[in-house]
């Protein structure tokens, strides 16, 4: 599943074979951006924002989010594409590399001065360079909703995803419908920034120290399971800031105790 971890290397592969070089194709295959043709102008970088990725080329933005399935892959000239090509959302090309986005999200070509327009809203991102655990913390200490809810909440935090809250709430022993509010936010978004970016090396994320198949998660994915560290069976439900947007929840009722002053958080524990 794309998170920031997973984006943030995306990008800087992308960045390491583009920057600097010319585009010979560029083929964009959503409405809105398909008529945009970047070719003959020079790849600036390509950077990733939150779960979002940017490629800046000459004064424009190619900006694109691979959401659950997307993704960029990286060919030689004439090598066959692993994935088929009704689902290729994008194609920059230079002489020696192509590059494909495959079932992207989001695809835009715009100018690089309206960035904001797509990305501005954003709350600090723990993989850039002005990370800003404060900013972070004091945004989810002002949202009134379930902590798991806020953490998912781009403009919080950008990066976090779904596996992310669930493993950070564990780690912590905060229960995901705590209000973020009656969190320690600093300690929480610290945690998820270290957490974030032991995994950069990839391509395997762990949460546990353990990187074997089936190793790596303390409690997601593993409803019905004993928990790793006090064998209390492990619960599952869903939450979401709407009901499109419900996200699998994943807790250990021992590890995680319920608000006992919420007799709804406490009844469903």
């Amino acid at each position: 599943m794309p998170e920031g971890d997973t984006v943030y290397r995306t990008a800087h592969h992308l960045h390491s074979v583009l920057a600097g070089s010319e585009i010979v194709r560029f083929d964009i295959r959503v409405p809105g951006s398909a008529t945009a043709d970047l070719s003959g102008q020079r790849v600036r970088e390509v950077v990733p924002r939150g779960k979002h990725i940017l490629h800046r080329i000459g004064d424009h933005t190619l900006h694109s989010h691979l959401k659950m399935e997307g993704a960029w892959h990286i060919y030689r000239p004439g090598t066959r594409w692993r994935a088929p090509a009704h689902a290729a959302r994008a194609i920059v090309a230079t002489a020696q590399w192509e590059t494909v986005g495959f079932d992207l999200a989001m695809v835009e070509v715009l100018p690089t001065r309206d960035e904001a327009r797509l990305v501005g809203h954003l709350g600090p991102d723990p993989l850039s360079d002005d990370w800003d655990a404060r900013e972070a913390a004091r945004r989810l200490n002002v949202d009134t909703r379930p902590v798991h809810v806020a953490l998912l909440d781009q403009r919080n935090v950008a990066g976090f995803g779904n596996e992310y809250a669930n493993e950070l709430l564990f780690v912590r022993g905060i229960h995901p419908e705590t209000p973020a509010t009656a969190v320690d936010a600093l300690a929480l978004v610290e945690l998820g920034a270290r957490m974030i970016r032991q995994n950069l090396p990839g391509p395997g994320r762990t949460f546990t120290g353990d990187s074997r198949a089936g190793r790596g998660t303390w409690v997601y994915g593993r409803e019905r399971r004993a928990c790793r560290r006090c064998g209390t069976t492990v619960r599952a439900t869903t939450l979401g800031a709407s009901p499109t947007s419900q996200r699998n929840v994943f807790w250990c009722p021992r590890c995680q105790p319920a608000v006992r002053d919420d007799p709804a958080t406490a009844a469903r524990s």
